[in-house]
């Protein structure tokens, strides 16, 4: 992806910090933490503040350009939104359908963050009624 493009399609002031952060978040194949990429930051020699890449992670999360995952104890974990995954759920009255973000994803980074455990297979399998079914009494 051009950044350059990216950070005018999204109205957002390209700066030498920001480029490097979503660097960083693109080259990631999971969720990372502020930390990690400050750490990455640190790592490669570019002099970016912790409070930087915050600010940074607040400011794409507001262009709802990533996903802001709380996974417990006032800690998050964040992934561009390209990146993940949708799922279509349909009524199973009146067929209509929508599309949503994977919740799985922030179940996983969860259990991960509180166990250590990893998922190695992922089932589910949703039946939804929608909200106006419901107020119509068409569902028992």
């Amino acid at each position: 992806m051009e950044i350059v493009l990216y950070f005018k399609e999204n109205n957002i002031r390209k700066t030498k910090s920001r480029i490097i952060i979503l660097n960083i978040l693109q080259n990631s194949n999971k969720s990372v933490t502020a930390e990690y990429i400050f750490d990455k930051c640190k790592e490669t020699g570019e002099k970016v503040d912790l409070s930087t890449v915050y600010r940074t992670l607040d400011l794409f999360q507001q262009k709802n350009i990533l996903n802001k995952f709380d996974v417990g104890n006032g800690k998050y974990n964040y992934i561009l939104k390209d990146k993940c995954h949708k799922h279509i759920i349909k009524c199973e009255l009146c067929n209509k359908e929508i599309e949503i973000d994977c919740p799985m994803m922030q179940v996983e980074e969860i259990i991960r963050n509180k166990t250590g455990f990893t998922f190695i297979e992922k089932e589910i399998k949703l039946k939804c009624v929608c909200k106006q079914c419901r107020e119509n009494k068409k569902f028992l």
